[in-house]
């Protein structure tokens, strides 16, 4: 059974996943293979919903954490973190509205979308990991 504290890993595991789905779609286009991209990006896009519904189910229920890291590493996690926050609020929206003009047809809206949607969503899957190595792994969690 999944327990709560599980839920970070599956997190991280989930933006990875992402990722790998979201290079290797554009790989695809570059090379014009359409449909294997659209698979490529309705994957990404229902694994980084799956992310979501786990990431709110977490944050709604589990303890909050405090970073542990101490000296250089400090503010430049918070300002990973900050980076990575902000622009994470804008992938559902952006992501959204890009797989719905390329399903529609609507292939120049969709290319201009997809040229300010895809860095981001790639940017938030990588600092997504980076932000659970940091605080899970590397330094854990501060004593409360």
């Amino acid at each position: 059974m999944i327990e709560l504290s599980d839920f970070p890993a599956i997190n991280a595991t989930l933006n990875s996943m992402a990722f790998v789905f979201l290079v290797t779609g554009r790989s695809f286009i570059r090379r014009g293979n359409v449909a294997a991209h659209k698979r490529c990006m309705m994957i990404a896009f229902g694994i980084s919903t799956a992310f979501l519904a786990t990431y709110l189910t977490y944050w709604i229920l589990g303890e909050e954490k405090k970073f542990g890291g101490v000296g250089w590493i400090r503010p430049a996690y918070f300002f990973i973190l900050f980076t990575h926050v902000c622009l994470a609020a804008t992938v559902p929206v952006l992501a959204t509205w890009t797989l719905v003009l390329g399903l529609k047809g609507r292939l120049e809206k969709h290319r201009r979308m997809a040229r300010i949607t895809y860095p981001i969503w790639v940017y938030v899957s990588v600092t997504g990991v980076l932000v659970y190595v940091l605080l899970f792994r590397v330094y854990g969690p501060q004593a409360q």
